[in-house]
Formats: structure tokens, C-alpha cells, sequence
């Protein structure tokens, strides 16, 4: 959470991109100190629900403290694993996953999990960095484990259908994929 950190400068934007409605279940995966937590509360109001998901228990410590500081009755800390999302079937719209998803060491079951939460039609808002050889920057070659077209490949075989790339930001690139049928 820093200024000059580009989804830092776009935040608002990114969410509004993410078409959340009144009223929508949202997992924020990897929420981390709860950068978009907030946002993403507002934009559901208080009949949607907000599951901060992290594998960091203190992380999620402080995103109860803030969330309870600034009224936001709507969030609930939900202590995921490596694997597994840890929500229940079927409980959310929207799985937001905003420079998170290069962290995922175990991306097919990681992606189940993901999928068994999201309703019917449920989607993925998915904000990943760039990684280009010979054009992104050392630290994102040295830190990302994959391109855009692998983490897609992996998304779309864990039965997801990409609906929309959203330009929004140089460094990362934004995508929406939507649960496919089986």
C-alpha cells in the first residue's frame, strides 16, 4: 500500500472496473492489509458480503481491526491455505485477485477451490503484473513465475472462460473470466 505502486494509484478504478453490484457476495483472495477491502465493501453496500481471504493470520487480524474501525460491518476474515480458499460452495459473485495470483504455489487446487465458492455465471477479476522478457523489469521477471498466456492457460483448464481483457494500467493487465459450465 504505497503511493507510485501503479494498482496503489488506480485502486478506484480497478474496482469500478470489476462492475461489482449492490448486493454481491465478493472474495478479496489474498487481501494481504486489506489495500482493496474497503473499496470492495462499499461497492457491494451493506447487503453484500466482503470475505477478506489471506493465509497470514496477522494480515487478517488487522483488516478485522479496520474494518470494525471504519463501520464496515460487512467484512469477515476468512484464514485460507495454500490449497484451498476456504469459503463455502457457492458463496460468492466475484473472486477479485489483485497481484496475488503469481503467489499461487498450487494453482489448480487453488482454482477448484475458487471455483466450488463462485455461484453460477460467478467470475474472476483477476490484476496480474506483466511479465515480458526483454521488457518488464528484473524484479517482475525474477518474481512473477509466469505470463499472462500461462496464468490464463491454467485459469481457462480449472473451467473458466476469459470474457474481457480491461486496459487499464502499463505494468499489469487485467482480465475477467467467467465459470464455465461442465
Amino acid at each position: 500500500e504505497r503511493e507510485g505502486r501503479s494498482v496503489y494509484e488506480n485502486r478506484e478504478a480497478i474496482v469500478a472496473a470489476a462492475k461489482i453490484k449492490r448486493g454481491d457476495d465478493v472474495a478479496d483472495i489474498g487481501a494481504g492489509t486489506g489495500l482493496f477491502t474497503p473499496l470492495l465493501a462499499q461497492a457491494t453496500g451493506p447487503r453484500g458480503k466482503v470475505y477478506a481471504v489471506d493465509i497470514v493470520p496477522k494480515f487478517l487480524e488487522h483488516i478485522r481491526d479496520r474494518a470494525r474501525a471504519g463501520g464496515a460491518v460487512n467484512v469477515k476474515p476468512v484464514l485460507g491455505t495454500e490449497r484451498d480458499v476456504q469459503l463455502p460452495d457457492e458463496s460468492i459473485d466475484l473472486a477479485f485477485i489483485c497481484d496475488v495470483y503469481h503467489h499461487f504455489e498450487y494453482p489448480q487446487s487453488s482454482l477448484a477451490s475458487i471455483r466450488r465458492a463462485l455461484r453460477a455465471n460467478g467470475e474472476i477479476f483477476l490484476v496480474e503484473f506483466k511479465r515480458i522478457p526483454g521488457v518488464s523489469p528484473e524484479w517482475t521477471l525474477n518474481h512473477v513465475r509466469a505470463g499472462q498466456e500461462e496464468f490464463t492457460r491454467e485459469i481457462e483448464e480449472a473451467g473458466f472462460k476469459k470474457v474481457e481483457e480491461i486496459p487499464l494500467m502499463e505494468d499489469n493487465y487485467v482480465l475477467r473470466f467467467r465459470k464455465a459450465r461442465r
